[in-house]
């Protein structure tokens, strides 16, 4: 048994488990406010990555003023694509604006391969050490890096829905839009700062993606791997989405790890979270911290 490689996948299943669980709690955000799944999100990774990378390298800027300029890009992008995209589709049916987030993710698909090209580009070099001693293994430092500004993320949404003012709005709106807006509630400020939101907590995301592995159009398959952490989670529900983000980026690490020491199968590091998701959703259709939907008949 090779410990020391169970341990170094271990910590990074962790890791991009943390990262894993904040682009989920993007997902959960924009559903719980509009009960819409985006399936848009993993090119908002795309886009925040394409567009530091834009910065760092057309201008030269430091990495701390470009990763500023991207997430104000973003925010104004969120808002812009609420207000001018699916703000008239309030009131349409939901498998409706599902599809229309469908056809956003293929159209910034082709923008960014049209703009940018469809080879990958690599990141300027941003640390002076690409790599740090964690627990006697070398853990490149873009990944602690990620891990901290994962956590500073997740405290702040915490922090954002219990005190804030709009994340109060946001959690009644959640709850029932009609008893929002009777409150003196703006549901169409709501919906557009949640998407602003999702956009650039994506993007951070995308920026750190893009910084390990060089930014491309793969990178927008993120989302749809985050995608099994929402539903294990529970679409509804920001502590699930990254209890599931933590769980997938495990289970993809140990499945590599059995597999690279045991199956030699080739596969189980993508496949494995898509079928421990269809495990649990047998038992737990609503998620593990989804709320149960009842509907008197």
């Amino acid at each position: 048994m090779n410990t020391s490689l169970l341990l170094q996948l271990l910590i990074n299943g962790v890791i991009v488990g943390a990262l894993y669980g904040v682009v989920a709690m993007s997902f959960v955000l924009i559903y719980k406010a509009s009960q819409v799944v985006n399936f848009a999100q993993g090119e908002f990774l795309l886009i925040g990555a394409w567009v530091c990378w834009w910065l760092l390298t057309t201008w030269q800027i430091p990495f701390i003023w470009g990763f500023l300029l991207t997430l104000a890009f973003m925010l104004i992008f969120g808002v812009a694509l609420q207000v001018i995209v699916l703000r008239p589709m309030i009131g349409e049916p939901i498998i409706s604006v599902i599809m229309v987030t469908i056809g956003l993710a293929t159209f910034f698909q082709a923008l960014m391969k049209w703009m940018f090209g469809v080879f990958a580009q690599p990141f300027p070099p941003i640390f002076e050490r690409s790599t740090i001693n964690l627990l006697g293994l070398q853990v490149q430092t873009v990944y602690i890096m990620s891990l901290l500004i994962s956590i500073v993320i997740m405290v702040g949404f915490g922090w954002f829905f219990k005190f804030s003012r709009m994340g109060l709005a946001m959690r009644a709106t959640a709850f029932n839009q009609q008893v929002a807006q009777s409150l003196g509630i703006s549901v169409r400020q709501v919906f557009a700062m949640s998407w602003a939101i999702s956009a650039m907590v994506s993007a951070v995301a995308g920026i750190v993606v893009g910084v390990v592995n060089g930014v491309s159009s793969a990178l927008s398959f993120f989302g749809i791997k985050v995608f099994p952490a929402v539903i294990l989670g529970g679409l509804d529900s920001i502590v699930g989405a990254v209890l599931g983000g933590l769980i997938v980026g495990l289970l993809e690490n140990f499945a590599h790890y059995i597999d690279s020491q045991y199956l030699h199968w080739g596969n189980m590091y993508q496949v494995a979270p898509f079928y421990v998701l269809i495990i649990i959703l047998m038992i737990k259709p609503y998620g593990l911290f989804g709320t149960k939907d009842i509907e008197r008949v």
